[in-house]
This record gives structure tokens, C-alpha cells and sequence, in this order.
């Protein structure tokens, strides 16, 4: 899969798709599987994509993912939600979003989620509270509908099915 990947198989297998989910992967995920895998684990973000989208087919959910370690490409590709709009043909409904080291820096990546004004999650595989201080800041966490540390790539899935939830729940509404 490419940093610019796009999971087409719900598409190829004709099933009816409820949810459009964007999965956001900030710097050095690139790197995971060699980087740190005392903290971070084995698996290379590649895999634990591949994970998370077979459980998300057989929630009849299409994931879209995105990996920079740009913080300008990143907030390009939430804002690209807003201006494609209604008119995409996979409109976003969500958010999961690893913004690693752009957590405790990026007021601009924070603007751009409000901006888009859509529920997200905020990931982070390594429980940031037992790390060093300067990670227990992040710009996300007040304006996030939740945050998940330290459960690894299993993180991933859990705010998966809690934006399931939430969008199944507003659907209902």
C-alpha cells in the first residue's frame, strides 16, 4: 500500500458500503516495525493497515489512508475533504487520526480539523502519559470525540468501531 492508498475492496466486491473512514498516519509511522519496536511493535504501518481494513470489510466500511511526515500534506488532505465535499464520490464521514509528533506542536493540523467540523479519534499506539513530559500535551484531545494510548495497533480498531457507532447512532437520529 502507498501513503496515498486507497482500499477498493468493498468496491470489487459489489457490497454495500455505510461508512467512508480516513485514516491519518503523522511522521516517522513510516518507520514502524524498525523504529523503536520496543514502543511502537513489530508490525510495519503497511500491516496494521491491512488489519484494519479487512476488519473494516467486513463492517461494510471503506477506509482511505494517508502517511506524510509533512505537516502541509497532511492538513492539504483534511482540507481536501471540505473542498470535494458532497461531490466526492466517497464523501468522508470520519476521522482516525495518529498525528504522532505533530500532536504536541501543531495548532495549524488542529485548525484543520475543526475546520472540516467531522468526528475523529486520536490514536496513538504508545501510551504517551508514561513517556517523556513533553508528550502529554496534545492539541487534538479537547476537540476529539476521543483518545486512545498505549493499546498499539489494536488502537486503531477500537476507534474504528466507535466511529462506526457514532455515525450508525447519527444515522439514526
Amino acid at each position: 500500500m502507498s501513503k496515498y492508498g486507497q482500499l477498493n475492496d468493498l468496491i470489487n466486491e459489489n457490497i454495500s458500503i455505510l461508512m467512508n473512514i480516513l485514516v491519518l498516519n503523522g511522521p516517522n509511522l513510516n518507520l514502524l516495525g524498525k523504529r523503536e519496536p520496543e514502543v511502537y511493535g513489530s508490525k510495519t504501518l503497511d500491516v496494521i493497515l491491512a488489519d484494519l481494513t479487512g476488519y473494516a470489510n467486513s463492517q461494510n466500511v471503506m477506509l482511505f489512508h494517508f502517511q506524510s511526515n509533512a505537516e502541509h500534506e497532511l492538513i492539504d488532505r483534511i482540507q481536501s475533504i471540505l473542498i470535494e465535499g458532497a461531490a466526492s464520490n466517497a464523501p468522508i464521514d470520519a476521522i482516525i487520526i495518529n498525528p504522532a509528533a505533530f500532536t504536541h506542536t501543531s495548532v495549524a493540523l488542529r485548525d484543520a480539523l475543526l475546520a472540516v467540523n467531522l468526528p475523529f479519534i486520536e490514536v496513538h499506539l504508545s501510551n504517551v502519559h508514561k513517556r517523556e513530559s513533553f508528550r502529554h500535551h496534545s492539541y487534538f484531545s479537547d476537540i476529539a470525540q476521543g483518545v486512545i494510548v498505549g493499546l498499539g495497533e489494536q488502537g486503531y480498531r477500537f476507534a474504528l468501531d466507535a466511529l462506526i457507532t457514532t455515525l450508525q447512532n447519527k444515522s439514526k437520529n
